[in-house]
């Protein structure tokens, strides 16, 4: 096994809840920039910002590329995937 598929089951935790957009929102600041934040794991209350964008559409792209992304890692952890066998 690699070090991949050894990662702390807090870890793993972490990653799946910032995978899932029910965690996400997208706040608009005084400047007009929209703000991309996830909500803390244990804490329903507390944000965490992540990116700011110009536009709200961009702002919502970003956090498909962040899911998209923290999916990647989930998958990742499963190990190698065999695309071709002989």
């Amino acid at each position: 096994m690699n070090n991949q598929t050894q990662l702390n089951p807090e870890v793993i935790k972490k990653l799946k809840h910032v995978a899932d957009k029910s965690n996400w929102r997208i706040t608009q600041l005084a400047n007009g920039f929209y703000q991309t934040e996830h909500r803390d794991l244990t804490q329903e209350d507390t944000w965490y910002d992540v990116t700011r964008r110009e536009t709200l559409v961009g702002a919502e792209a970003a956090i498909d590329g962040s899911i998209d992304h923290y999916n990647k890692k989930i998958e990742a952890m499963k190990g190698p995937k065999v695309v071709k066998t002989f």
